[in-house]
């Protein structure tokens, strides 16, 4: 397969690894230490997995991590050009490392991800962070090793933010940040070119991984003790359109739900273009699959929805949930929702509205709409103004508020099987969980219970969360 990384460049690659090692032997370790490496990702689940491959490489080359920039030897951002929010954060983090950078010359800076594999953005870093040492693009995120070898051994900034369609690589190092769940890439990159994405512009096209090397990936993880796993790319149902065998995404659930010792899978993200009966069928069919599923719909209006590039209707979309619904009784939904798209009017965003209202999801990641350099949308000019989008966006949040909290309701005095992730981040006196609908479920009971499947009663719902106690049952 042509979009493969060839083997010998993983191995060379490895071979850097070793060298990086030598180095930081030589400079810490005879010091009575080893170099630590501090790590922040910004973005989406494909972005956390791909800092899971960072810090394995990491690791490999002789890291230790660290929570605080502070104590750290290294620190690599890995970065989001979704929202304007997501970027701001990264300049106001790159300021606090200046002073750092003052102070300790021999801390290593870099950034990685989707913000820098534009080259405006590299434009403005080299010139008002020029404390960064080491920038490089989604596309180069194989080639760490060597970038930062280079990096250590120049001690100048090194940049690579190659502009292609993308490759895959296989066989690198990874460290999971879950024993008990993971992360799994099934493909790369994005065809769809919404007007407001800058997705397909840094991620490059799609290419999925092949199946053996998706089976192979999550049989490991099961045999280190992984039960839920959930598949990841930037539209799932794309997913084998470009390889050479006969599958596509509905295949490669069944190949997953058939996988012992796989007890729960999820998936994201779906397109509401390419998501059909087929689809639908298979997640009623394969019993591991959770009742949950999570399309974004944008915007409720046809006209929004055409200038958005999106290749569906508002009729359409409800069809098919309607099917969803028939097919997989008590299915949790969850979507992603822009307000403020430039052409969108206040009449627009009434339709948004009533597709909250028919769909009653559970869940709504709401987003006022971001220019994006590069982008066809930020050519449009806004009818709405800035006071009348953030109306419409805090009317959004009240509806969809009382939905969830609606919703969460229904679940008080019933009994839900939740895999426990671990103290609650919120109170360290409970534990919280996930039920396969993915409702966040906090209760008493022993840390033990971390990475455990336990039955918990739902004595009360909020908004977001429920609360719940241990049942009879137990585990």
């Amino acid at each position: 397969m042509s979009h493969y990384i060839e083997p010998a460049e993983i191995t060379r690659q490895k071979d850097f690894l070793n060298r990086i090692k030598e180095i930081n032997n030589n400079f810490y370790v005879k010091n009575g230490r080893k170099p630590l490496a501090n790590t922040e990702t910004y973005g989406c689940q494909q972005n956390e997995n791909d800092t899971e491959r960072i810090r394995g490489m990491l690791y490999e080359a002789g890291y230790d991590f660290c929570e605080k920039a502070e104590d750290a030897d290294l620190v690599i951002y890995n970065t989001c050009a979704v929202r304007e929010n997501a970027e701001d954060r990264v300049y106001g983090r790159l300021g606090i490392l200046k002073h750092l950078k003052e102070s300790r010359p021999e801390l290593i800076i870099g950034l990685c991800g989707c913000m820098v594999q534009q080259e405006h953005i590299v434009e403005k870093i080299k010139k008002i962070h020029k404390h960064v040492d080491l920038i490089f693009g989604t596309h180069a995120l194989y080639r760490l090793p060597e970038l930062l070898y280079n990096t250590l051994k120049e001690r100048e900034t090194v940049i690579d933010i190659e502009n292609c369609d993308g490759k895959i690589f296989e066989d690198m190092p990874i460290l999971r940040d879950s024993s008990d769940k993971a992360w799994v890439s099934i493909m790369y990159g994005c065809n769809n070119f919404c007007s407001y994405c800058i997705v397909p512009y840094v991620r490059g096209r799609e290419r999925s991984r092949a199946p053996e090397k998706i089976l192979e990936e999550i049989k490991e993880l099961v045999s280190d003790g992984v039960t839920e796993i959930c598949l990841l790319g930037q539209n799932v149902n794309s997913y084998g359109k470009d390889l050479e065998q006969d599958i596509d995404f509905s295949d490669l659930l069944c190949m997953v739900n058939d996988i012992p010792g796989v007890q729960r899978i999820r998936f994201m993200t779906s397109h509401p273009k390419d998501f059909g009966d087929k689809l639908i069928d298979t997640m009623a069919a394969c019993d591991k699959v959770c009742p949950q599923l999570h399309l974004p719909f944008q915007a409720g209006n046809n006209r929004v929805l055409r200038e958005m590039n999106r290749g569906y209707t508002k009729e359409e979309y409800l069809e098919k949930i309607r099917r969803v619904k028939e097919k997989i009784p008590g299915i949790s939904l969850s979507t992603d929702i822009i307000v403020g798209f430039p052409t969108e009017t206040n009449e627009d965003f009434l339709d948004t509205l009533d597709v909250l209202r028919k769909v009653e999801f559970d869940s709504v990641f709401s987003f006022i709409y971001s220019k994006r350099e590069g982008t066809p949308a930020a050519k449009l000019d806004f009818v709405l103004s800035e006071e009348e989008i953030h109306t419409n966006f805090n009317k959004l949040l009240e509806v969809q508020n009382e939905i969830s909290k609606r919703k969460n309701d229904a679940y008080v005095g019933k009994t839900f099987t939740v895999l426990v992730d671990g103290v609650s981040k919120n109170n360290d006196e409970m534990l919280s969980g996930r039920t396969d609908t993915s409702k966040i479920v906090n209760f008493k009971g022993d840390a033990a219970l971390k990475g455990k499947y336990v039955r918990v009663k739902v004595t009360e719902a909020h908004t977001w969360s429920l609360n719940g106690e241990l049942a009879e049952e137990g585990i």
